[in-house]
């Protein structure tokens, strides 16, 4: 069956603009971390990417080393990409990363501008693109200059190879010189894709201070905190979650009985609010205009229809605000 995108997509979904540039992004974006690799169904992932975008979501996140096995994300994405979004290709904003460890030997990680230019041209060709939308640096290198990766990523743009940068992982300081470097190389920095929940909040103040001055853009990871702000952790860990299954972004270790009371209290404010905490959980992040989009996972349909939901009831009074204070105190 041929994919027809949904003629009412752009009706619902919020899109807002990321820092000073003309980039604009949907509030909510769907990030292929996991759930597209080869050990994931593909039909599945098709059915998330279809319906994501019916519901406005323009914006797909990927990055080199996503699967698992690495590279088959993009692979994945590519051939959903060509076999049903094609014609939409120009509604889209697709994005890729480097920076974490790709292929063995001294060229396969970090950032050199060896690593960073092959990395690319590796994802554009699995994703069977000419370019991607945004190209992010994924973390800091703590031996390569500054200067070398930020050329890296000014020369990709020349290329033609992306239409706009960003930092991913980078702290307020460190970020703050990569800025300044990117803006005298003409090739200014849109976004920084940082970690942020209720239960991760470094990006509070600093972070967000530096991206407000410079006229950068955000996107929050893991923004319901591996899973953890859902209902799925309520009564503890359930056999089938991220958490039993040996995920990185979530582990037993990390699902104490001080946090799961947090979550149950949270979980209580969500009920009087009318939404799951997952939904509240989300809206939380999007309070701060600072904050351009929250960056999304999903293995059903259901829980990308919940994300969008989100957006009919996502302010907050200040009594609210004060209560979810108190709980995480």
């Amino acid at each position: 069956m041929v994919y027809q995108a949904e003629p009412a997509r752009y009706q619902n979904m919020e899109y807002r603009r990321c820092g000073r540039s003309g980039l604009q992004l949907p509030a909510v974006s769907l990030g292929m971390w996991h759930n597209f690799g080869d050990s994931s169904l593909y039909d599945n992932a098709r059915s998330l990417v279809h319906r994501a975008f019916d519901l406005g979501i323009t914006h797909f996140d990927l990055a080199n080393n996503y699967g698992p096995p690495p590279g088959s994300a993009e692979e994945n994405f590519g051939r959903i990409l060509h076999q049903d979004l094609q014609p939409y290709r120009d509604e889209l904003i697709i994005s890729s990363k480097a920076g974490y460890t790709m292929w063995p030997g001294p060229y396969g990680d970090w950032g050199s501008k060896k690593y960073l230019v092959a990395s690319l041209n590796q994802s554009l060709q699995r994703m069977r693109l000419d370019y991607v939308d945004i190209f992010y640096h994924h973390r800091p290198d703590p031996d390569t200059p500054l200067e070398e990766t930020m050329a890296a990523l000014d020369l990709i743009v020349r290329q033609g190879k992306a239409l706009y940068v960003g930092l991913s992982n980078y702290p307020a300081e460190r970020a703050r010189q990569a800025f300044a470097i990117l803006q005298q190389l003409g090739t200014p920095c849109v976004i920084h894709q940082p970690k942020y929940s209720m239960f991760e909040r470094w990006v509070e103040p600093e972070l967000l201070d530096t991206l407000e001055e410079h006229g950068v853009g955000s996107i929050a990871f893991s923004p319901l905190a591996g899973g953890m702000l859902t209902d799925r952790y309520l009564q503890g860990i359930p056999p089938d979650s991220r958490a039993a299954s040996g995920s990185r972004s979530l582990t037993p270790e990390q699902i104490t009985e001080a946090k799961l009371q947090k979550v149950r209290q949270l979980n209580a404010l969500a009920e009087q609010r009318g939404q799951k905490l997952s939904q509240m959980a989300l809206a939380w992040v999007l309070r701060n205009d600072r904050v351009t989009s929250v960056l999304i996972g999903a293995s059903k349909v259901s829980q990308i229809e919940d994300a969008v939901g989100m957006l009919a009831n996502r302010k907050f009074s200040a009594e609210e605000i004060a209560k979810i204070e108190q709980i995480l105190m």
